[in-house]
């Protein structure tokens, strides 16, 4: 059964966003967890925070809370019944840009670069401390109150302009979509060209975290190439042998 949201319970079931960004009380987040305990402790430690949730225990009722309602984060299990967590997030991600935490027991570095690979913007391993989790979610959820650099507010990044306002990428007037973290991790590393970053120091500076796992840096530069590759033409993206990542300068150029 697919749990009501505590925005739901005071305001009644007209409980979407509309027009312009939310505030953060009202960011709405679904929870897919098969384990009741598990997904009600989740729900409390961000009702506690001011977020609002729903429940689903498994993919298909997680679909039907989607075709319901506007969401701005997922929380996702992988072990769900029927359609596990890979499935799911493979058709969702066909469809939607909203970030998605992974919330798993399964640790191995092999289902860690399979669910970020298929899109998930963070990975965080059950048994897990409240505090990190929160901290995730409220790093996943920058995406809805920040602002543009003030400096640079359009770049181009060879044939593609960033509009930092817009929170978008465009080539030759053609949307790409990238999913919130892709962006801010490209928008940091044009904001920054030249210099190279580890990728813990990425890690640091996009995701907001002290420590955490590399290979999310490593998977969301790869799902960048990805979606940037040009036949013909060289990467935008460069790895830096015992360092990390950069885009070169001369790539990089600001719009009037």
């Amino acid at each position: 059964m697919v749990a009501g949201s505590a925005t739901d319970r005071r305001r009644g079931s007209d409980g979407a966003a509309a027009g312009g960004a939310p505030e953060p009380a009202a960011a709405r987040i679904l929870v897919v967890e098969d384990d009741p305990a598990i997904a009600e402790l989740i729900q409390l430690y961000l009702q506690r925070e001011g977020l609002d949730s729903t429940l689903a225990a498994s993919a298909e009722q997680a679909d039907g809370a989607l075709r319901r309602e506007l969401f701005h984060l997922l929380i996702l299990d992988i072990n769900l019944p029927g359609r596990n967590g890979f499935q799911f997030l493979n058709q969702f991600r066909a469809r939607h840009s909203t970030p998605v935490i992974i919330v798993s027991a399964r640790d191995s570095d092999e289902d860690k670069v399979l669910g970020l690979g298929v899109g998930a913007d963070d990975f965080v391993t059950k048994p897990f401390s409240p505090r990190v989790l929160l901290a995730r979610v409220r790093t996943n959820l920058r995406y809805l109150h920040r602002g543009p650099a003030p400096s640079l507010r359009t770049i181009r990044l060879g044939e593609y302009v960033i509009r930092l306002d817009e929170y978008s990428v465009t080539r030759n007037g053609v949307q790409i979509t990238l999913a919130p973290k892709e962006f801010d991790l490209l928008s940091y590393l044009v904001n920054n060209a030249g210099r190279a970053f580890t990728p813990e120091e990425l890690y640091a500076s996009v995701w907001g975290a002290r420590y955490g796992d590399r290979s999310t840096v490593t998977v969301h530069v790869q799902r960048l190439r990805k979606k940037l590759h040009r036949p013909g033409v060289a990467g935008l993206i460069e790895t830096v042998p015992r360092v990390g990542y950069r885009v070169r300068a001369a790539d990089v150029s600001l719009e009037p």
